[in-house]
């Protein structure tokens, strides 16, 4: 065999591998957020109460996070593996919705996701969802970490998060 077809078909090979293995951990992802199903409490990034739900919705194929701050709109989140990509679309008081894409990450307790894009987005400046990472601390903890920008300057804005309530089931 010619030295160049051996490295295209070794090439090949680990392409094909690390395509599989990053669908793994996509699904392992995506069963770490079933697993928060039920009723979490804790605070906003101003301090103020908030209420977060997790639900199992669709057969399984998708998590439908329902965020209540107090005295704020209601904003829907839909997580859901598309093929080997876990994806996210934010539904957010802003009035548009960023859909996100989970990116490598450092740890099993750890989704990152990074914008795609934003529907109903006037102008590239205006406030929208840039970022989104959920660690799960333990099976009763958790801290989202979402990521506003505007005009181009970024704000963090943690919420931490105990569950209340476990999904009957």
């Amino acid at each position: 065999m010619k030295p160049t077809l051996t490295i295209f078909l070794l090439l090949s090979l680990v392409c094909m591998i690390a395509s599989t293995h990053a669908g793994e951990n996509e699904k392992a992802q995506f069963e770490k957020l079933k697993s928060l199903e039920g009723e979490w409490q804790g605070t906003n990034p101003s301090g103020k109460p908030v209420k977060v739900t997790y639900e199992v919705v669709s057969n399984g194929s998708a998590v439908m996070e329902r965020m209540q701050p107090e005295n704020e709109p209601i904003m829907i989140s839909m997580y859901h593996l598309d093929g080997k990509h876990l994806m996210m679309t934010h539904y957010c008081s802003a009035m548009n919705q960023p859909r996100m894409r989970a990116v490598a990450n450092n740890g099993k307790n750890t989704i990152r996701f990074s914008i795609m894009d934003v529907t109903n987005l006037a102008k590239p400046t205006d406030g929208h969802m840039q970022k989104l990472v959920i660690t799960v601390k333990d099976e009763d903890h958790l801290t989202a970490l979402w990521t506003f920008v505007e005009n181009g300057i970024e704000k963090d804005g943690p919420f931490d998060l105990k569950r209340i309530k476990r999904a009957n089931k």
